[in-house]
């Protein structure tokens, strides 16, 4: 892990109330879901599409809307939509790498102290045919750089996408279960997830990688219970082993999947913005964010795609308060929850949750 951040001073009339945006920037936080694919800046698009002459707008106005969620169609097509143009941009190796720099350096910025960013070899790769062996490898050194610079610590999870077959999948996951296994951690790969359309492609056609990878100690995240129901949940965790659930909303629908999850203590991967921006929900203020969290869930709050969603974790965190009426300690708990799921060793983790017993105390 990198080194460690100072703790913050905080005034007495910051503890006053509900938390401003204000200082709820200057606090210290954790982002477990967190898209590489979706966390590219504008302007170093713009950049690359002139400096490599891609067939892409290369004006900041004109391509915004190809890359970026405005206010209208909110659905999971339009939403999926920005990827297709954003993998135009993975032309050259010094472009993958700074693009996994960029995103650890803005999370840092936001004062996000602990930060898993998840990638998909085979998007990166897909533009210009890159070996996915050596995509890893751009990512690993482009976000080992900045965690360095920026002193945040950085996991890595590969995703897999269910709607590519499974033997695409298995290729990504043995050279994510290599890196894993035999750098020793010092590569950072920390766990394995699968994205995609969960509409349409069941999970457990790739049962068998996540029970490798659950072998051999990976951490296992899933994207279930979002534009599906809550079995899709259910059978994450029965048959993938999954320890996480991106975003699992739709788990509140069922009793049945609220109690296996609360059971097995599943931690949910929570993310607001995207949710509303992608179709989950139509009005912020009607997510169940807050009927999870009273249900005794382990919910955690999180960014998907910041730069799709023109967003940011401190922005996810001013919506729960104004919108959903969350509290100080609801706050500090969704925190202490991310640090006690986050995919690190035994003592990494208690480590995590020690400094942020301190970065966020009760009485804040």
């Amino acid at each position: 892990m990198a080194q460690e951040t100072p703790l913050p001073s905080f005034s007495s009339s910051a503890r006053a109330g509900p938390l401003s945006a204000a200082v709820l920037k200057t606090l210290p936080k954790i982002d477990l879901h967190r898209h590489l694919e979706g966390s590219l800046r504008l302007e170093t698009l713009v950049e690359i599409a002139r400096k490599y002459d891609l067939d892409v707008p290369a004006e900041p106005d004109v391509l915004r809307p190809h890359v970026q969620m405005l206010d209208d169609d909110p659905t999971p097509s339009n939403f999926l939509s920005k990827f297709a143009v954003l993998r135009r941009f993975y032309c050259a190796p010094e472009v993958i790498g700074r693009l996994a720099y960029e995103a650890v350096v803005d999370a840092a910025r936001d004062n996000v102290c602990y930060l898993e960013l998840r990638f998909s070899p085979q998007a990166l790769a897909s533009q210009v045919d890159f070996p996915l062996d050596e995509v890893m490898e751009w990512v690993i050194a482009g976000t080992r750089q900045a965690s360095e610079e920026a002193a945040i610590d950085v996991g890595l999870v590969v995703s897999l996408v269910r709607h590519e077959p499974v033997a695409i999948g298995r290729q990504v996951a043995e050279i994510a279960f290599d890196h894993f296994t035999s750098h020793n951690g010092a590569s950072r790969i920390v766990g394995l997830d699968l994205a995609g359309d969960e509409l349409n492609h069941p999970a457990e056609d790739f049962g068998d990688l996540f029970q490798e990878a659950r072998r051999i100690g990976m951490g296992i995240t899933v994207h279930a219970g979002e534009w599906s129901g809550p079995e899709t949940v259910r059978t994450a965790v029965e048959k993938l082993g999954a320890a996480r659930i991106g975003h699992g909303v739709r788990a509140v629908e069922s009793e049945d999947v609220l109690q296996i999850v609360r059971e097995r203590g599943v931690t949910l991967e929570v993310c607001l913005i995207s949710n509303l921006q992608s179709g989950v929900v139509y009005d912020l203020r009607d997510h169940p964010l807050s009927q999870l969290l009273a249900a005794g869930v382990r919910a955690t709050l999180n960014t998907d795609d910041p730069a799709v969603s023109d967003s940011s974790l401190t922005q996810e965190y001013e919506a729960s308060v104004r919108l959903l009426g969350l509290r100080n300690d609801d706050l500090r708990q969704m925190n202490l929850n991310a640090a006690e799921a986050a995919f690190l060793s035994e003592e990494k983790r208690r480590d995590l949750v020690r400094r942020f017993r301190q970065l966020w105390p009760p009485d804040l």
